[in-house]
Order: C-alpha cells, then structure tokens, then sequence
C-alpha cells in the first residue's frame, strides 16, 4: 500500500492526473483500459485532464470504463457517464468505441451481464479474471465502494464480475463491478478527500475498529499495486 496526501482536493487531483498521464505513455500499443469512479471528488480529475494534459497523451489509445453506474438515463445529472462525457470526452479526440458506458437505462440485470460480457472480450485474462491497467475508485463516509454497500457485502465475493447493486437508503438500483474485477487491476488507486472520511480512511488502512465491515477494505490487489490519494482532511485521522 501506497499513500499519497495532498493539502486540497485540486493539488491531490493534479497528481493523478500526471500519474493517468505517465501510464497512459507507457504502455504498449494495446491500448490503456482504465475504470473510472463516480461521485463528485473525480470531477476535479476529469477538469484537469481536459485543461492540462489534451496534447500530452494519444487518447485513441486509451478505454474508459465505469467501476459503477446508477441506474439513470445517460443526461440524468446523477450518471457518473454525464460527467465524463461534459468534463473530458466533449474536449478531447477519443473514438467512440473506447468509451464503454454502462447502460443505466436499461434493465438492470441485463445490463450486468452485457457489460461483464464486454469486459471479458476487451481485456486480458489473468488467471481467469479480467485486468485492468487501473481501476480509479472512491469510498463513501460508510466505507462502501463502487456500489458495493456494507449491507451487500458478500457482492464482492461474487463470482460474476458485475452484479446489481442497491442504495441502502434511496433503494435506486446500480450496476457495479466486484472483487473479481476489481482486485485484479495492474493498479488500484483510491481517490478520498474530506474530513468525513477521515475516520473510515484511517480504520481501514491502520485494521482497526469495525474495518472488515467496510467494503473497501476489501480492495486488496493480488498484486499488492494498491494507492491512497488522500487529500489533508480525509487523512487527518492517521497515526
């Protein structure tokens, strides 16, 4: 494990950028396949990305994916696709079929198996699993990641690579990718700023408390390739 700490969520975005920069350029010819997040603390990333880096990287090269999608049409403002596409596609030259967009519109266990279908023909097999070359993921201040909720836990140890997801309180259905994916990228990077994660930040990377309980926590790379970017206030609670 990794930890980067930056002092705001804006100096902490501008390293992963040059971090998706530096992987993108160094890859083969392959091409770059990355999961991307949602919620509101990539938006910054997307930003910059756009701003900063248009001509440092070869986009044709590069496959977007999504770790999680909620089950929304694709202007809704709640799609993690819609801020994707407003923040970085519209401003940059990338194919459309390296844009892998999960289909909140339609039904949702359909989709799960059409997108786990996708992922399996597009990437390498390692061991039987899918690889990314990163997985970019966020963790709510209930320790939940992807869609993957403390009450649905056992959906990381599902054997599909994407399964159906229920928000605990709103009950809206997600798409989510599992363990099976997600612990079996090249590279795993958590993207967490604010002081109310601060606590879950620090139970899960010092194993204390109730830490087992957290979906995140069970982000563990077989390849042990794992980063924390944390901003001041989400890693204040670390000793």
């Amino acid at each position: 494990m990794r930890i980067k700490i930056a002092p705001t969520p804006l100096e902490l975005s501008f390293l992963l950028a040059r971090k998706i920069v530096t992987g993108v350029n160094e890859c083969s010819n392959e091409g770059y396949h990355i999961a991307l997040s949602g919620g509101s603390t990539p938006k910054l990333l997307f930003e910059i990305l756009a701003k900063e880096h248009i001509e440092d990287v070869d986009w044709t090269k590069v496959h977007f994916w999504w770790g999680d999608e909620r089950c929304v049409e694709p202007n809704d403002d709640e799609s993690n696709f819609k801020w994707v596409d407003e923040l970085l596609f519209n401003h940059i030259n990338i194919p459309d079929e390296n844009i892998h967009r999960i289909l909140g519109e339609t039904n949702p266990l359909a989709e799960a198996q059409r997108y786990a279908d996708e992922i399996n023909q597009c990437l390498l097999s390692i061991n039987g699993n899918p690889q990314f070359d990163l997985i970019i993921l966020g963790m709510g201040d209930d320790g939940h990641t992807a869609s993957i909720f403390p009450y649905q836990l056992e959906l990381m140890n599902s054997n599909d690579s994407c399964v159906v997801a229920q928000h605990p309180v709103s009950g809206q259905q997600r798409i989510s990718m599992t363990g099976k994916v997600l612990n079996h990228a090249k590279e795993t990077v958590f993207l967490v700023s604010g002081e109310n994660k601060a606590d879950k930040v620090n139970e899960i990377i010092n194993k204390e408390g109730d830490y087992q309980t957290y979906p995140a926590a069970h982000i563990q790379p077989e390849n042990e390739r794992l980063y924390w970017f944390l901003d001041e206030a989400a890693a204040q609670g670390l000793r």
